[in-house]
Order: C-alpha cells, then structure tokens, then sequence
C-alpha cells in the first residue's frame, strides 16, 4: 500500500465497479458448496444469460423437482447448481428469475383459501389451533423453503444478502418480485439478529482487503487516500463493525469515531491528517462522524442503531475517562429543504424577520443555490442567522410523528438529542450541496436513551437541546 494519493478518476471507477468485484469475490461457484458432502462440483444449467422463456421454465422445473425431494443434502447441491446458474445471468435474466421464483413459487391460493376455510369452520379449541397451524403454513411460500436452502451453502449468507440487492436495484414493482422481496427482507433479519453479530474494532493493522472494503464502502465522508485511511484509523481514532459469522470478511455496517476533548463542532478538524494525535488518557470524548452500511441487500435491517449503543458500551470501559458521546453528522435534507421553503416564501414571522435587509426569500434561496455563496463573508454572516432557524425548524418539527431529515430520524430514534448546530462545519462542495455547510450535533446520554427513544418512536416527541431551541424564533 502507499499512502500517495489515489487518483480521483480510478478511484471513482473503482467505488462504481466495485459492488460487482465484491460479489464475483465472495459469489464464487465454488464457493457455494463449501461444506457440503463431499464438495461436489457444481454443474449449472446450460442457459442463455437473459433467461429466455424456454430456459426460465427448464430452470422452473428443476427448483420444483429440487424442493420435491426428501434428502436434504442432495437438495443443497441442486439448490447450489440453481445459485450458480443465477451468477451466470445478465441483468435482465436475473430480473426474469426473480419474477418466475416470486410468481411461480408463492403460496398457492386455493391451499390458503381452503386452509382459511378450516380454521372457520373448525369446531373446539384443539381444531382451531391444528387449522390455524395448518394456515400458516399454507400461507408460508416454497420460495421460503428456496431460500433456507440457499442459507446452507457455503456462502450461502452472503448470496442472498447479494440476491436481495439485485432485487432492490432491478426493482420491486412487479407482484411476484415484491412478495420475493418481503419474504427475503424477512429471513435476513432473522439471519442477521443483533446477538448473531460479532463487533470487532479495524485497525491500520488489519488485512489490506479489508482496509479496501472500509474505502469502497465509506458512504458519508468519501476516503481520498490510503494516507486518509490510516488518520482515520490512528491511535485517537476508533472504528467499529458488525461482522456475521458467516461473512467473517465482510463488514456490515461500521462506524468512524474520535476521541477529542470537548465536542467538536468542525469537520475539517477532524478529519486533518496534519493534526497531532491526541493522547487518548486525555479524551474525555467520543464524537461519531460516520456510520456506513455496507451491504444493500440489508436495506430496512436496521443494525447502526446497536452498533453505536454497543460502541458507546465498549468505549464506556475501556476509556472511562469519556464521559460524552455526540456526533458529528450531516444534514442531507436540508439543502433542498431550505432553498424549496425560501422559493415557496414559506417562513414563520419569526423567520422572515432574519432576513436579510432588503433581500426577499426568493433572493435568499436563489443565492444559498449558488456554490460560491461561503466565499463572500460579509453576505453569509448575514444569512447565518436565519440558515439555522431553517435548519433548527427541519429538525425539530415532525410530520406524521417523523422528523424529515433521515439522519435526524436515525439518532431520535436511538433515543439522542439533537445538541446544537454547527455553522459552516462542512464547508465541501459535497456539504454545501446537501445541508448549505451545516452539521448537527446528537449527543448520546446513556441514561436518557430509552425514555427518549420511547418518546420520540411512540409519539415524535424531539429531545433537542437548548442551544437548538434558542435559534427557533419567536
């Protein structure tokens, strides 16, 4: 490895080719029989890659014959030549697969309408509960049997988590892809129950794959360099993930964090690479400022919520001398937000007050969309204090018991508080666009988490700090 820079057109290349490198890696044929009887090669069916009728009813047949036998063993083998005839389609023969598996494969209707006839009908107690057995397993598709099977090759895990991402990328419009989806986002949650995950801490130290993973997967502040990698993994730094046993390689979500003294409220600082290393017997700290997820076929198996309870739990014993836990986050929604709400001249009185002298709320929007609006001081200083009322306003204010912004969402659920904003934290083009430069500060207090997690999922209720709620106007 070298710690030159990367250059900025391979590195784009590479962060696009990537998912596919990662699942010709990890998608392998011969991985799919890792542990059965014996390692039998596997043999998958001669089809062309867009899966043309004829094949897709030859490939029908052949999961239907499989899900017909009784030997579990030979059924896992048949079970890998279907999984490795599905790595050699083209993406419009994997959209047909997953259309013929959802539509052909669900629970058959007249089994489900006779099974809830029964339970109708049934007389005593002890008839109800066998047709209420019986119903849900007539309700319960042979897809569901297709994919535990899958769950038993040798990289059988990783497969599917792949296999729900190319559902979600080829879409879920179509019934039978949509029923697909239900029932694998179902079995992976399961599959990937918090108690099942390992949480291990990543460091400069480990193997230079891995490291790569950290760089492709990185989704909030891109890693420019293998230099930037190394700072972000120094000794006053910490970064955590979730592993599962059977994707020991692969992290699935992982969060970035800096032990500092005092909350930091400035990207830039902490991300300089120039900055001495702070002696971590000092840090009295935690700010987290990046949690990525890294696998999108987990889409809506929301982990990165006990990833930072976890952390906090860790950190909370090994460095005991940290005593505050915040973030350091973005504000994705707002740029948009704020520009749509200046142009539409939806402002409170309170809000239109902060308007600069002279200026109208179209004016004011027009300039927030221009790039180079930071670099005249004089006028963002004047724009400042009615940014952040705007910003303040998003992140306080609910809708249907929901604030709008997703990364505020994520942290009031995890029971933390929004703590203040931070003005110009985040002065890159990339947070200009989304959130005008400003970052939100949630900060994690172990002994409020539940209570204000509670509120805010039962009721919306937003725990905010003072410093927020002072720059809501009157």
């Amino acid at each position: 490895m070298t710690p030159d820079r990367l250059d900025a057109a391979a590195r784009s290349r590479r962060l696009l080719e990537a998912p596919w490198r990662r699942f010709r890696r990890t998608g392998t044929r011969s991985a799919l029989t890792a542990g059965l009887p014996g390692a039998p090669a596997v043999h998958e069916l001669d089809v062309a890659p867009d899966l043309p009728d004829r094949d897709a009813e030859r490939l029908r047949a052949r999961i239907a014959e499989l899900l017909a036998r009784r030997d579990t063993a030979s059924q896992r083998v048949e079970a890998a030549s279907v999984a490795a005839t599905y790595l050699s389609l083209s993406d419009t023969g994997r959209r047909r697969f997953l259309t013929m598996v959802g539509r052909e494969f669900a629970a058959p209707r007249d089994t489900v309408d006779a099974a809830v006839r029964a339970v109708t009908d049934a007389s005593g107690a002890a008839a109800r509960r066998a047709a209420e057995r019986d119903l849900r397993d007539a309700l319960t598709p042979a897809s569901a049997r297709l994919l535990h099977l899958f769950t038993g090759l040798g990289s059988g895990v990783k497969f599917l988590v792949d296999l729900r991402a190319d559902l979600l990328r080829l879409g879920t419009d179509d019934p039978g892809r949509a029923d697909l989806d239900h029932e694998l986002k179902a079995h992976l949650t399961t599959l990937f129950d918090v108690g099942l995950l390992e949480l291990r801490r990543i460091t400069w130290d480990a193997p230079a794959s891995l490291l790569e993973k950290l760089i492709d997967y990185e989704a909030v502040h891109a890693i420019e360099s293998w230099a930037d990698l190394e700072n972000r993994l120094d000794s006053d730094r910490r970064c955590f993930a979730f592993f599962h046993p059977s994707m020991p390689n692969e992290p699935i979500v992982f969060v970035e964090v800096a032990l500092t003294r005092g909350i930091v409220g400035e990207l830039p600082v902490l991300l300089d690479e120039e900055a001495p290393d702070l002696d971590v017997a000092h840090a009295d700290t935690a700010i987290f400022y990046s949690i990525s997820s890294c696998q999108p076929g987990l889409a809506g198996v929301n982990l990165g919520n006990a990833l930072i309870k976890q952390v906090v739990e860790r950190l909370a014993t090994e460095l005991p001398g940290v005593r505050t836990y915040a973030t350091l986050s973005p504000v994705p929604a707002f740029a948009d937000w704020c520009t749509t709400r200046l142009g539409d001249d939806d402002l409170t009185p309170g809000e239109r007050a902060l308007l600069p002298p002279g200026a109208t709320a179209a004016e004011v929007g027009a300039t927030l969309r221009d790039p180079d609006w930071p670099n005249d001081r004089t006028r963002a200083l004047a724009l400042r204090p009615l940014v952040l009322a705007l910003a303040a306003r998003l992140l306080t204010t609910t809708r249907d018991a929901r604030v709008q912004d997703p990364v505020a969402n994520f942290h009031l659920a995890n029971g933390a508080s929004v703590d203040r904003l931070n003005w110009m934290a985040d002065p890159s083009p990339t947070g200009l666009a989304r959130s005008a430069g400003v970052m939100a500060t949630y900060r994690y207090e172990p002994e409020h988490l539940s209570a204000r997690a509670e509120a805010y999922i039962a009721d919306g209720a937003v725990a905010a700090g003072d410093a927020v709620r002072a720059l809501l106007p009157d």
